[in-house]
């Protein structure tokens, strides 16, 4: 399989077809369960060739996701296969710079861990129906494909939080069953036929059911994605807000049989080709592919900042803060603290964050430990070459130290390379200590009594997370502070709001500590601080004496005329 086809799935992908797994997710979070039967009014085949509720395949109920996959591959024959080899469905990634197998299947993350031994609950949000396994490949069949959740635009389609990929269903369509949706709503019967007859092309509510939820809460995880882009002002992303662009996710994230551009593994970090052209290129998600590599105005300024595209990523400037419109992000997260019980033994739950739009945080929960939160973040920065490389669970681990998860790869000397900007994540989560390794645990199964989040015994939840994934144990755990990199793509400011000069160029600017730059301003007490202010004073003499000469020259001038007068 081409590497640079499976490339174009991760974090566009990621911004798509996983995340679409939901399903408007905007009319979701706008209607309350029993208001599913009657969403807005469907016209997802406007501009299109098909009105799909027409079809008379689809003009009957429906016992399963799976069914309504059915159905339609009996007319898109290929879509199947197309997506069963995307990475939203394989869930792994094979990175041809650092030759590491990456995917949610595979890596250890400080949010919520591991997926292995968690199934039901962490592929609630896969692209298909049913994979209770990920030592296993994932289900096979073509029916297994889930369409729906890329393609609903009927508003009421949803997966359940626990269901492993399946939608809630009842015995009565519209009927509110038990249990909670991917983006932790009560959960309702899905009336699949509507669903079915209500496809079109993804939407940015399909793609947030996933995207904006990711690790356990709204923004907990990526920092840039967030339910505020349902329906964002100008201020929180100029490409997505209705009085800007008013985009929706597929524009910059274009696909070719079903493989979405963008990943947060193998980046574009330096996109050099950027025809500037949207659309042209299949295979990219980058600024430059739609402004070109020269985008600013040809002026005096403009040309300057022309200049600084070579070495600075667009995201840079024109991001300067993320997690905006009101909904924070998450910033630490500490495992080693949960387990508290209050006096009665029962689990604790404490809100002590109140973001701006007036919602109450957990800041301490006993599944899950303490947290941090944060609005309108100021980004880490570091030089990027597009490449990500994972501390991966066979990896060997000081734990003296902090440990990278996923090490940001760049130099600056590196022509690939550019400065970006980045969500720092920080946690202390759990290790081998015998063998110093990361440790997979068990946190997610009401039914077992090695689940963390059922008995809060991480003893018997390590050992039962590193059986599922055959991980050989020691039999000694410990936890390990931890750092974790996202780059910060999404929630663009507009133009005006862009960092001015003087937000990098100063001793205490955004970009001081950055190594294998020289910026006049930023380390005054430098021999290249003394030697700027050496060139201003020389300047200043220079402009004085040139002054001073004029003045007498002038007065000579004077004198000369009234002695010929």
């Amino acid at each position: 399989m081409n590497a640079n086809w499976l490339k174009t799935g991760v974090v566009a992908g990621a911004m798509i077809m996983a995340a679409s797994f939901g399903a408007h997710a905007q009319n979701v979070m706008a209607q309350s369960p029993q208001d599913k039967d009657n969403p807005a009014p469907m016209a997802s085949w406007a501009g299109s060739t098909a009105d799909h509720s027409k079809f008379e395949i689809l003009q009957k109920p429906f016992e399963s996701g799976p069914a309504v996959t059915q159905a339609c591959i009996s007319c898109h024959t290929e879509a199947d296969d197309q997506a069963m080899h995307s990475i939203h469905f394989q869930w792994s990634f094979e990175n041809e710079v650092t030759g590491q197998t990456l995917g949610k299947s595979t890596v250890i993350n400080a949010f919520c861990g591991n997926v292995v031994g968690n199934e039901a609950r962490c592929t609630s949000c896969h692209a298909g129906y049913g994979w209770e396994d990920v030592t296993q490949p994932a289900p096979q069949q073509s029916s297994a494909v889930d369409c729906l959740a890329c393609h609903d635009q009927s508003g009421q389609y949803t997966k359940l939080a626990t269901g492993a990929g399946h939608p809630p269903l009842g015995p009565v369509a519209g009927e509110p069953v038990k249990g909670q949706t991917i983006t932790g709503e009560p959960a309702w019967a899905v009336d699949l036929m509507k669903s079915a007859q209500s496809v079109g092309m993804p939407d940015r509510d399909n793609c947030g059911q996933c995207h904006f939820y990711g690790g356990g809460g709204d923004n907990v995880k990526h920092g840039d994605l967030s339910s505020a882009l349902y329906d964002p002002d100008v201020h929180t992303d100029v490409h997505m807000s209705k009085d800007g662009a008013n985009m929706v996710c597929s524009d910059c994230h274009v696909e070719s049989d079903h493989a979405w551009a963008g990943s947060r593994y193998l980046l574009d970090a330096k996109d050099e080709i950027g025809t500037g052209k949207p659309g042209e290129r299949r295979d990219a998600a980058s600024c430059e592919s739609c402004h070109g590599v020269e985008p600013h105005p040809i002026n005096i300024k403009g040309l300057k900042l022309n200049d600084h595209v070579d070495k600075v990523a667009c995201q840079t400037c024109h991001i300067p803060e993320f997690a905006k419109g009101g909904v924070a992000t998450k910033t630490l997260w500490d495992w080693s603290t949960a387990g508290r019980l209050n006096a009665e033994g029962n689990p604790i739950a404490e809100h002590n964050f109140t973001q701006s739009d007036g919602a109450e945080l957990h800041t301490y929960l006993s599944t899950k430990g303490d947290f941090e939160w944060g609005e309108n973040v100021v980004p880490y920065y570091a030089w990027f070459n597009g490449a990500i490389e994972y501390t991966l669970p066979e990896t060997q681990i000081d734990p003296t130290q902090v440990v990278e998860i996923n090490k940001v790869l760049g130099t600056p000397d590196g022509d690939d390379s550019r400065i970006w900007p980045f969500k720092q994540m920080i946690g202390r989560q759990a290790y081998d200590a015998g063998f110093n390794k990361l440790a997979y645990s068990h946190v997610w199964g009401p039914t077992t009594d090695t689940a963390f989040w059922t008995n809060f015994d991480w003893g018997k939840a390590i050992e039962a997370g590193m059986t599922a994934a055959g991980s050989e144990y020691s039999g000694e755990f410990g936890f390990i502070d931890t750092h974790m990199y996202w780059p910060i793509t999404h929630m663009v400011a507009p133009a005006d709001e862009a960092l001015d000069c003087a937000q990098c160029h100063s001793a205490q600017g955004r970009l001081a500590g950055m190594t294998g730059i020289v910026m006049p301003g930023t380390d005054a007490g430098s021999w290249v601080g003394k030697l700027g202010r050496l060139l201003v004073l020389l300047t200043l003499l220079g402009v004085l004496g040139h002054g001073a000469l004029r003045v007498v020259s002038r007065a000579k001038s004077t004198s000369k005329l009234e002695g010929d007068a």
